[in-house]
């Protein structure tokens, strides 16, 4: 099969297309031949040698695939209602850059109703990390006010429609009047240029002085410090990547008077067991408003997967809204 190899590490020309043996599936597994592969920062960090995969999986980036079912674990298959021929989308712990790769079948979930593949391919990353993180660890309830930091990211798209559609109020923060207008557009209430606005003083004026109940962030580093200001009581902070650096400082006390929660997650390295959670409560309250087209992927751009190099720059030039995704031919 053809693949997309990371060469070395360093810069976007060293993803290169090359050949690889077609994966087997073992227990409790699928082989899925790809259609589209979602790209994602993850990718973007392990072609740079800052993150490896972890041990046992494909040394090839790509997190989620979209596809056809070629072969697989059928008694596995038959519990999720899964067969051979179906379109499916996949998360993966690595080898999504490939025409063909394998999946536990837990973390395959049925292309939506009325999607294509390219479109489901930009699902699973994305939609795992923000159920994952916003509402099963931060516990976001309907009526409370969540904070998203990077809103016209591929997270940030996917969390704004989510947290909507469960009935929160949504602020972001977006990095020029364009992203704005596009969180605003999918349905958030309120959108900071953080370019020109001090985020935290704005979330006081909006809120009026009160604060929101979770902010899911991929900043970290300074951000930290005005987050904490931010939180409402009993609020959470939730860190899902630290782009803004790894060392924070921030107000001790005020975690301590307002009874404030700050967590964080990796999803990549946690037991299949717990992805199969997730995708079992996206497929039961996630699938059905895709279906119904109250959600939406957000798409960007797509590359043939040849051109993964020119993909990877787009993404490291912060110019995209939404998700970015790689297609295969036969």
């Amino acid at each position: 099969m053809q693949a997309i190899e990371i060469t070395a590490f360093g810069k976007p020309r060293v993803l290169q297309l090359g050949q690889r043996p077609r994966p087997e599936p073992g227990a409790g597994e699928l082989l899925i031949r790809v259609t589209a592969s979602g790209v994602n920062r993850p990718d973007v960090l392990q072609r740079k040698g800052h993150y490896a995969p972890p041990p046992g999986t494909s040394d090839l980036p790509g997190l989620e695939v979209a596809g056809t079912i070629v072969s697989g674990d059928a008694q596995a298959m038959a519990q999720t209602g899964l067969q051979v021929s179906d379109r499916v989308c996949a998360l993966l712990a690595g080898g999504g850059y490939a025409q063909y790769c394998v999946a536990p079948v837990g973390q395959c979930l049925p292309v939506p109703e009325g999607l294509s593949d390219v479109q489901a391919a930009s699902l699973p990353e994305t939609f795992f990390t923000v159920w994952s993180n916003v509402f099963d660890r931060a516990r976001l309830q309907p009526g409370e006010t969540l904070l998203i930091q990077g809103g016209s990211s591929g997270i940030g798209v996917a969390a704004i429609q989510l947290a909507k559609a469960f009935g929160a109020h949504v602020i972001v923060t977006a990095g020029s009047d364009d992203k704005c207008a596009a969180c605003l557009a999918l349905g958030a209430d309120h959108a900071i240029n953080y370019r020109e606005q001090d985020f935290a003083e704005e979330v006081a004026r909006i809120t009026e002085g009160r604060g929101v109940d979770v902010i899911l962030d991929m900043v970290a580093g300074s951000y930290v410090e005005r987050e904490v200001r931010c939180l409402a009581e009993d609020g959470r902070l939730v860190i899902i990547a630290v782009q803004g650096g790894l060392q924070s400082q921030f107000d001790a006390g005020l975690v301590l008077r307002r009874r404030l929660v700050i967590t964080g997650s990796t999803l990549r390295p946690r037991p299949v067991a717990f992805k199969a959670a997730i995708a079992q409560a996206l497929r039961d309250k996630v699938w059905p408003l895709l279906a119904a087209g109250r959600i939406r992927p957000v798409l960007h751009s797509q590359f043939a997967a040849a051109d993964a190099a020119q993909a990877h720059a787009l993404m490291e030039s912060n110019a995209h809204i939404g998700k970015i995704v790689l297609t295969w031919t036969p």
